[in-house]
């Protein structure tokens, strides 16, 4: 029974992997099972896991063992300073009617203290990182906010300022308390021009009239008499 690496050493919250190689001259009908134990300060070994030679994997929160004859596997998960010891495999075989085990020689697991990261030191990211581009949507955004607020603006002014359309109290309270544009009256004249169109017939000298000879005559009316009662009532006869 061999084990390998001799020596891992690792940092906390990394994976420890060792390879456990057995080899039997004779395993036909024989039964057996692998151990692994852990020593440490040279105190009694602890068993940590088993596998049997039926089990093609087996896994705990700590361990995860792996079986591929004649080849072992175990893996130590989320390593802690205090996983550090003396691990070696031993295999325990069954012939009837006796029992035999076996040990391999011993590897050293090391786990160091995880690095830390000082509070100054900022990872560097990436040219052209999510959230770079995330930066550059957002400011693309508002950019273009920015300019339909300010064209909205624009055309409510100028649609007040062409015949008072829209409200002044409207612009108030949209764009908040503003002076109003003095109003200045400017008189406009409107000019034509108009156009004769002259006849291009041939100018006829005016007719001549005869001088027409005017006469005079003298029309004398008789005088009336005064109109008295009786001629009156003669005349209405």
């Amino acid at each position: 029974v061999t084990i390998s690496p001799a020596v891992l050493t690792l940092p906390e919250g990394n994976k420890a992997t060792f390879f456990c190689n057995i080899s039997m001259e004779n395993d036909s009908g024989s039964e057996y099972s692998l151990n692994w134990y852990k020593e440490t300060n040279n105190r009694q070994p602890q068993k940590t896991a088993e596998l049997s030679r039926h089990e093609p994997v087996t896994e705990t929160e700590k361990y995860r063992l792996s079986n591929n004859t004649p080849v072992f596997k175990i893996e130590i998960l989320n390593l802690h300073q205090n996983d550090s010891g003396s691990y070696y495999c031993g295999l325990i075989a069954f012939f009837e009617p006796s029992v035999s085990l076996m040990e391999s020689s011993r590897s050293q697991l090391i786990v160091t203290a995880a690095p830390q990261m000082n509070a100054t030191d900022k990872p560097e990211m990436e040219e052209g990182s999510p959230s770079e581009h995330i930066k550059a949507v957002l400011l693309g955004i508002l950019v273009l906010a920015g300019v339909v607020v300010l064209l909205v603006f624009g055309y409510l002014i100028f649609m007040y300022r062409r015949g008072g359309m829209i409200p002044l109290e409207a612009l108030q309270t949209q764009f908040g308390t503003w002076e109003k544009p003095p109003v200045v009256s400017i008189s406009t004249v409107d000019y034509g021009v108009l156009e004769f169109q002259r006849d291009q017939c041939t100018l006829v000298p005016p007719k001549t009239w005869p001088v027409e000879q005017t006469e005079y005559a003298t029309i004398i009316f008789p005088e009336e008499k005064p109109v008295t009662p009786e001629r009156g009532k003669k005349h209405l006869d």
